[in-house]
């Protein structure tokens, strides 16, 4: 059995958060990934992937369109 490490983990959750916001703006994922490291979300998800990664997709997802909007203002 191979074991994961919480790096492991904490990267499979920014993956899965990637492809949620991707997909659910009709963006590929430079345009995603890049997006995310300007408003600082990488960071965000990976400082706080305690809270966020029990969360449902649609919170997350809710939750990344709202940093960005503040981040944008």
């Amino acid at each position: 059995m191979i074991e994961r490490s919480h790096e492991d983990d904490v990267a499979y959750f920014i993956a899965f958060c990637i492809e949620l916001y991707k997909n659910g703006h009709s963006k590929n994922g430079a345009e995603t990934s890049a997006l995310f490291e300007k408003y600082g979300i990488m960071k965000y998800l990976q400082d706080n992937f305690e809270v966020l990664h029990t969360q449902s997709p649609e919170w997350i997802l809710d939750e990344i369109n709202d940093l960005i909007e503040e981040e944008q203002k």
